[in-house]
């Protein structure tokens, strides 16, 4: 068994890690357009979404403050203001996370070979590998369920954006933990549920190494907020997920 380290330590093994399958990927072209293709299709359904989510931004922010139509010009305004970045900040956090179940869910026989060629890099994966087609039945069972979860957070950072100062300053940093937790706990699912191990098994198994599992998701996060650049990304975060698959697993993942 694995000496632990401390907390500080696993968080930046995790971000090594997360940039370790980055770099697996982007050295491989093969691998790298085997992931493009689901990214670019989830990333034009949610933006488009999302862009239609800003176009009406003020009519929503409205609707959601309705209680302020009889305040002063002054005071309707800046509740509806601080509502828009609130109902703003929690549609791209439900974005965020919707992309990632999107994408795996469309991607999952692409993704599944993408984590089978990184185990086989290292040694070997599962001796009684899943199948795809139950894996992808698996895999659309735990999206859903996460994502559903991610609706609740998207609302709790909307709601909790409308507090002044904490909403702009300590609500965005939680988001970023939770948010980076929930994308771990997502992405890893594909190397997980090709060893047969199931949510509960998976977030045990995370939540035994949080600040490893923080460390690959929180950065996840923040880099799935660019335009574009969480396409690209994707395939290369499932490689590192297999990483972190097989370190918390006690496999060889050097």
């Amino acid at each position: 068994m694995r000496q632990r380290q401390n907390p500080v330590s696993e968080f930046f093994t995790g971000v090594g890690l997360l940039f370790r399958g980055i770099g697996l990927v982007g050295g491989s072209p093969r691998l790298l357009v085997l992931g493009l293709v689901p990214g670019l299709i989830s990333f034009v359904v949610v933006l488009a979404a999302l862009g239609t989510l800003f176009f009406f931004l003020g009519d929503v922010a409205g609707a959601a403050t309705w209680f302020a139509d009889n305040w002063s010009k002054t005071g309707r305004d800046l509740v509806r203001a601080l509502a828009m970045v609130a109902i703003g900040a929690g549609g791209v956090v439900i974005a965020v996370f919707t992309f990632t179940a999107l994408t795996i869910t469309i991607g999952d026989p692409f993704y599944e070979e993408i984590s089978k060629r990184i185990d086989d890099r290292l040694g070997g994966g599962p001796t009684e590998e899943q199948p795809w087609r139950r894996t992808l039945v698996r895999n659309l069972a735990d999206s859903l369920r996460l994502l559903v979860f991610s609706l609740v957070v998207g609302l709790v950072v909307s709601c909790a954006g409308l507090i002044p100062v904490v909403g702009q300053s300590v609500v965005p940093v939680l988001g970023a933990i939770v948010g980076g937790w929930l994308l771990a706990v997502e992405i890893s699912g594909v190397p997980f549920n090709r060893r047969g191990l199931r949510l509960r098994e998976r977030r045990r198994l995370l939540r035994a190494n949080k600040a490893l599992a923080l460390g690959f998701g929180v950065p996840i996060f923040l880099i799935f907020l660019v335009p574009f650049v969480a396409i690209l990304v994707m395939p290369g975060a499932v490689a590192g997920a297999t990483l972190l698959t097989r370190r918390v697993l006690g496999q060889r993942y050097e």
